[in-house]
């Protein structure tokens, strides 16, 4: 998976917009062929202290909304906890993603 929006930013730099209520989170989208339903999730996004993840997730759930709840019987089901995990924020990985990257070893 890739971690989007994070730019340039330095593992210091990282930590200190954590701090600031920065966080990583997946968001979810369903899409259904009649009798096959698909969940899936996306890249991991980093959302700064103070913004929405909103925005963000709006496309993800209009897929979801228009392509996710045709499969039975898990279309209905898959759709709505995917517009439930959307517009709750996301689901957070900030500490797996920082766990992650604490392990990956820093040049001198």
């Amino acid at each position: 998976m890739k971690i989007r929006g994070l730019g340039d930013m330095t593992f210091d730099q990282l930590r200190f917009e954590i701090g600031r209520g920065g966080k990583f989170v997946v968001f979810e989208y369903c899409v259904s062929i009649l009798i096959l339903t698909f969940k899936n999730p996306t890249d991991i996004y980093f959302i700064r202290g103070g913004e929405s993840a909103a925005g963000r997730s709006f496309g993800y759930s209009l897929v979801s909304l228009v392509m996710g709840w045709w499969g039975f019987p898990w279309g209905p089901i898959y759709t709505i906890s995917s517009l439930v995990t959307n517009l709750g924020g996301g689901r957070d990985v900030t500490e797996d993603v920082l766990a992650a990257l604490a392990s990956v070893p820093r040049p001198a």
